[in-house]
């Protein structure tokens, strides 16, 4: 259990601003589901969810790297919440999974040249003698706007993205469980990324520009 208990390269638990959220949005409760819960509310919201924040820049998985952008994706976002976790004692890890998406915007659908998202990212804790799932990659005003209820989650049960938003139409379906890490697996991750999208990993990619938030504002 020591791994996931312990500052890692993407999972940077010991970098001053991880530690200072962390402290932070604990909360006042000493029961480490209580903290779980507190800290999982915190990433979602205090980092919006926009995949065009995307970059073959391995630093850009830090936690610490999402919470200074204040926007970033699902695995950097999972990674800024295990972090926080291991902080305040909690064992915690990343998971990685490869998702159908139902309910995008055009714009990242073209981009992406699939309704595939591959390596998405999720965070487990070990809690009450048991691991957790928790997925903090939605903020409450993407999913006003995809018209899907925002995730819960309770220390208990398992929170995944929702198969149907509020309309019963389908929204999400896993595809491919790729396991779960003590830190991102580097290599594996962008070279799995690199087959899924090829044409994202060219010579002359430029950087990624886009809000998912605006693209949803425009439909």
């Amino acid at each position: 259990m020591h791994e996931y208990l312990s500052p890692g390269r993407f999972i940077d638990s010991d970098h001053p601003s991880v530690v200072e959220f962390a402290e932070k949005h604990r909360g006042s409760s000493r029961d480490p589901l209580e903290q779980a819960i507190s800290l999982y509310y915190a990433v979602r919201e205090a980092v919006r969810y926009n995949p065009y924040t995307f970059s073959r820049d391995p630093q850009t998985l830090c936690g610490s790297y999402a919470l200074a952008a204040g926007e970033s994706y699902c695995v950097p976002k999972a990674t800024l919440l295990a972090g926080a976790a291991r902080h305040c004692g909690i064992a915690a890890r990343i998971g990685l999974a490869d998702v159908r998406n139902h309910l995008s915007t055009p714009r990242l659908l073209e981009l992406l040249k699939s309704d595939m998202f591959a390596m998405h990212g999720y965070t487990e804790f070990y809690l009450q003698g048991r691991w957790v799932k928790a997925t903090p990659a939605f903020n409450q005003k993407l999913c006003e706007l995809f018209n899907v209820a925002p995730l819960e989650f309770d220390g208990i049960n398992d929170s995944v993205f929702h198969p149907f938003n509020r309309d019963g139409e389908k929204l999400m379906e896993y595809l491919v469980d790729h396991g779960q890490f003590a830190d991102v697996p580097e290599a594996f991750f962008f070279e799995h990324l690199e087959k899924c999208y090829p044409h994202l990993f060219g010579e002359q990619l430029s950087p990624l520009l886009g809000d998912m938030q605006s693209d949803l504002s425009r439909t």
